[in-house]
């Protein structure tokens, strides 16, 4: 759902994709339906780029039928929308590529993974860009200045931050985390929250869910999605999964790959070398949009929602969506992990960067405490190469904790 006129809100990935439009004769732009795929690369298209959506059955019915026709008909350069839906448009874009395309010739858009399209990887290897999109990160619901780069938590970059930081007020945050960040109802017409996320549901089931497996029950799959979030930042336990939702335990891996591929899901692996075989194998379960996860969850208000039980793990579930967008708005991809050792040690991130490790822990208070850290020491005792590290908290500034660790604003990152 694009903005209203004159409502525009300027991403990070505009800063990084006119170079990338340079280098790749094609680019894909991947994420969840309504993140504002179509709007950003609208935005950026100069007059000569024509812009089709295969979401028009016309154009659909062309692209699959006779592609060879279509692209005579809508030569680059081209934006295309919804690639998934003429899957076999693929290889005729991959010979026009080869044949005399210039760099930037096809932008693509798709709102399922890109790994889990057929036949796109083989026809557009080495040939096309690949970029994930979410929705606004903190910085751009809020206009702040974009040009940070990826976060790491350390010292230079933490001061750089602090100048052009969103406030980290309690209050505001859960605002922010219950609304969720879909453009069209952070930017656009669309102010009724609970009918926003009902009618994405609607078209999610009715398009995504249809396209990746064969759902024999929409409700069920519904409870499906609705036991998923209320585990939210919990480590995943299928089993456990599939038996509160009456399903098979191969139906509800088969579902979960459906939410990842549709971009609802995100789950962060456990951090393991060779040298460390007692860590938890386990990966964690994040919702990609808070405001989505706090609809299935059926939290009436960011009040509810910041007194209730799941506070904690829906702030940590908005840490780490910001952490992604973070990297992914600056076409770049985190090495990002969870600890979690049998003895029950647990820290919330380890942010990997040149072999050295960056622990963060999430808490949910605007007082910071020394003891945070001490998890922190048993990655040292382990002789792992650990380096600066932080735990984002609602504190309106950050500070020094330890040597080496911050108290990290929410709105840092």
């Amino acid at each position: 759902m694009a903005e209203t006129p004159g409502m525009y809100f300027a991403r990070t990935l505009e800063q990084r994709w006119p170079e990338a439009s340079g280098q790749f004769r094609v680019l894909l732009l991947t994420g969840p339906r309504q993140a504002g795929k179509t709007t950003l690369l609208e935005h950026l298209c100069g007059p000569e780029r024509t812009y089709v959506t295969l979401d028009d059955p016309t154009s659909r019915a062309l692209a699959n039928d006779d592609p060879r026709l279509f692209l005579e008909r809508f030569p680059p350069p081209l934006l295309l929308d919804e690639i998934q839906y003429a899957p076999g448009l693929l290889p005729y874009i991959k010979m026009a590529v080869d044949s005399d395309a210039a760099p930037g010739a096809f932008w693509l858009t798709g709102s399922q993974q890109f790994a889990l399209m057929k036949g796109v990887s083989e026809s557009l290897a080495g040939r096309v860009g690949i970029v994930n999109l979410l929705g606004f990160s903190g910085r751009e619901r809020h206009r702040r200045r974009l040009d940070a780069e990826p976060f790491l938590p350390s010292g230079p970059l933490l001061a750089a931050r602090q100048e052009t930081a969103v406030r980290s007020d309690a209050a505001e945050v859960f605002r922010d985390i219950w609304l969720g960040a879909f453009p069209g109802l952070v930017a656009g017409p669309v102010k009724d929250r609970d009918l926003f996320y009902s009618s994405y549901l609607q078209t999610y089931l009715q398009r995504d869910v249809r396209d990746l497996t064969h759902v024999a029950s929409e409700s069920a799959f519904l409870r499906f999605l609705k036991a998923t979030a209320a585990r939210t930042g919990q480590l995943l336990n299928v089993t456990e999964l599939a038996r509160d939702v009456d399903v098979s335990v191969n139906t509800a891996k088969s579902w979960l790959s459906v939410l990842e591929a549709s971009f609802q899901v995100f789950l962060l692996p456990p951090y393991h070398t060779n040298l460390t075989k007692r860590l938890v194998k386990t990966p964690k379960l994040y919702f990609l949009d808070t405001g989505l996860c706090a609809y299935l969850t059926e939290w009436s208000s960011p009040e509810t929602l910041a007194a209730g039980a799941m506070a904690g793990p829906m702030l940590e579930t908005y840490v780490l969506a910001e952490l992604l967008k973070s990297w992914w708005h600056r076409m770049q991809s985190p090495q990002i992990y969870h600890y979690r050792d049998k003895d029950g040690r647990e820290i919330d991130f380890l942010l990997v960067r040149d072999g050295t490790l960056h622990p963060l822990e999430v808490k949910r208070s605007a007082t910071p405490q020394r003891s945070w850290v001490g998890t922190m020491a048993s990655l040292k005792k382990r002789q792992l190469p650990v380096g600066e590290g932080g735990v984002v908290c609602l504190c309106p500034e950050y500070l020094p904790l330890a040597e080496g660790v911050y108290a990290v604003p929410v709105g840092l990152i």
